[in-house]
């Protein structure tokens, strides 16, 4: 992606299902657990750049000992500082126990990190400052372990202040308003409660240390979630861990975020992405299983499991950006899916370069659109294959028979992230120059007025690095006309689900929005959206008043304005924009069909909310936050 915009978190869980001395023995160290713990977290560094965090749980640990460990990070490279922390911990064991280091039981006594259960995060913050405090796993403790909590997640809630005026309700007092807090408070809360039933319910029969026991083994943690998450409202795959030694990792309703995991007699496994956990434990992809929507993974004190559901399910809407941009390419669901998106464009391509492919060049803009490039050329190829073939057949083809001979897409990779420029000036127009130097180019490859230059991009959000940096920089190779692509439709709306796009203003689809409405004297609309936005504000379930915005224009003529936008004055070269359709989009992704910040059809009724608050923020002049 051209444009910078933050991920996702990653959640990562490991439950081992056999006793510590089963690796001992098998593996030949107790940092079995640990050191596929870091290739979990490892394999997803793509979803955290903030920090990271660590917390283990020893289940059958004997009062008065310690059994929650956790770290968290912040440094530059937070997994890594953290392991090396858990490392160190081994280490000082070994040293001090000698041959007992081997021992289980002197190992659950004398080091940390060695329990069952352990929840791994990486933080990409959307909002919130970058601190400690802001890490994953966050930890509600209490002096009964059953009512202990470590939780971690991948989670936006459009109606946090909602939440927080539950809790109040509910006789708290939250500390801040946050989604991390409110979430964490209100499962704290019915986990209390779940503890307190069971409490009541065997108070008469059994003495209070016997219960303690019957509690850790009778807790209904889906009871917990089904009462906890019936008024969340966002996108969310969550894990908690008790003190008690059970888990649970619950998905949203619509199955917006992603959750997978992976078991066999050894260990339960759960991760935000395949590959990780295809990495980590070399497994096969079809080992590897979804959490379905509005269900949750729990894992008992024993180390059974169920995937429960714990919220009424919704049309399953899962992020569809996830699978464009996000995730890492290496799963195949993924490759083939990003390949034919690529595919998707070809026919939009052809007619834009005037099926002249002796006198056109293909790139990409690096990195992530390397796959959706890889799938156009193929489409290319295809093209050209069948132009063949017609010839052969003595029919009209769209190139003659002489170029077919020898023709095949001339490949080139022109556009290149030179250095990583940090943008320390403030002044507008020097800080605009170094951007501009961000890319780089490989010079002499294209002819000069005559070649067309095709690059591809995976997504094209505020268009401000096209049109300041990228072409710019082609527009120095001086070719006749270029054509950018983008494997994703028109970003029109703010996701408020997980991924930080959430200011109208920012989007070039809106800025081209803007700029049809003045020049066809319809800038009255604008208002007139604003008003029902204001009037609707309070509504349960409001319609996005935006969509009527754009429903004013065609697709084709937000695309002319976007191309006007950000083609640079210094640029000569004839300029043509081309985005994914929505129709292709789902031909090429159908079994995940979230699409909200391309249609404006969000999954929630807070996501609707969202929208009409970040335009009404834009009518406003508030360039903050929607949710």
């Amino acid at each position: 992606m051209s444009d910078f915009i933050k991920h996702e978190c990653g959640i990562a869980l490991i439950r081992l299902r056999k006793p510590l001395e089963y690796y001992i023995e098998k593996y030949g160290s107790p940092a079995y657990a640990a050191r596929k713990m870091y290739l979990l977290m490892e394999k997803q560094k793509n979803r955290g750049q903030d920090g990271a965090g660590i917390a283990n749980i020893k289940i059958h640990q004997q009062p008065g000992s310690k059994y929650i460990s956790r770290y968290r990070s912040v440094n530059k490279d937070p997994i890594a500082d953290i392991f090396g922390k858990i490392d160190k911990k081994y280490m000082k064991a070994s040293k001090i126990g000698g041959e007992l280091y081997n021992d289980a039981n002197w190992l659950r006594e004398n080091s940390a990190f060695t329990g069952q259960l352990w929840l791994g995060h990486l933080r990409y913050g959307t909002h919130g400052k970058n601190s400690i405090e802001n890490c994953h796993p966050i930890l509600r403790q209490n002096n009964w372990r059953s009512r202990s909590l470590a939780l971690a997640g991948n989670f936006n809630m459009t109606n946090v202040e909602e939440l927080v005026e539950i809790l109040i309700d509910l006789g708290q007092h939250p500390k801040e308003k946050s989604d991390t807090v409110t979430v964490m408070e209100k499962i704290g809360h019915f986990l209390d409660e779940e503890n307190q039933r069971l409490f009541d319910k065997y108070k008469f029969q059994y003495s209070n240390k016997e219960i303690a026991n019957i509690i850790a083994e009778e807790l209904d943690l889906t009871h917990v979630l089904q009462k906890a998450c019936r008024d969340f409202d966002g996108g969310y795959a969550m894990a908690g861990l008790t003190g008690s030694g059970s888990a649970f990792v619950a998905r949203d309703p619509s199955g917006i975020r992603p959750a997978y995991f992976y078991t066999d007699e050894e260990v339960i496994v759960v991760a935000s992405e395949k590959p990780a956990i295809k990495t980590a434990f070399d497994v096969d992809y079809d080992q590897i299983e979804e959490i379905k929507p509005g269900h949750a993974l729990v894992i008992d004190r024993d180390g059974n499991f169920k995937q429960n559901q714990f919220i009424e399910t919704l049309e399953k809407k899962s992020c569809s950006f996830e699978r464009i941009y996000f995730s890492r390419g290496t799963d195949p669901d993924i490759y083939k899916e990003r390949k034919e998106l690529g595919r998707l464009l070809v026919p939009e391509v052809l007619k834009a370069v005037d099926y002249d492919l002796e006198n056109t060049v293909f790139s990409f803009i690096p990195n992530t659109a390397e796959t959706a490039f890889l799938g156009m050329i193929e489409g290319i190829e295809e093209h050209i294959a069948k132009e063949r073939l017609k010839a052969l057949e003595g029919k009209k083809t769209k190139i003659s028979a002489k170029e077919l001979m020898h023709l095949k897409p001339r490949v080139e990779k022109l556009v290149i992230k030179d250095v990583k420029m940090r943008t320390f000036i403030t002044d507008d127009a020097s800080r605009d120059d170094l951007v501009s130097h961000v890319y780089d180019s490989t010079y002499e490859v294209i002819k000069k007025g005559i070649d067309t230059l095709v690059i591809i991009d995976d997504s094209i959000v505020r268009g401000t690095t096209l049109e300041k940096s990228i072409l710019t920089l082609i527009g120095r190779l001086q070719p006749k006309k270029v054509v950018v692509t983008s494997s994703a439709p028109q970003i029109r709306y703010p996701d408020c689900y997980g991924i930080d796009m959430s200011k109208m203003h920012e989007f070039v689809a809106f800025r081209a929005l803007l700029g049809l409405l003045e020049d066809t004297g319809k800038r009255n609309l604008l208002d007139e959206a604003y008003f029902k936005c204001q009037e609707n504000k309070d509504a349960v379930a409001p319609p996005n008043f935006v969509q009527a915005l754009y429903k004013e224009f065609t697709a084709q003529e937000i695309t002319d304005k976007i191309a006007e936008i950000v083609k640079p004055e210094s640029m000569t070269a004839e300029l043509e924009v081309i985005f994914q359709s929505i129709e292709n989009l789902h031909k090429a992704i159908p079994n995940h069909l979230g699409d909200w910040y391309f249609t404006g059809d969000f999954p929630t009724n807070g996501g609707h909310k969202v929208v009409n608050k970040a335009f009404s923020n834009f009518m406003e002049g508030k360039k903050v936050r929607a949710y």
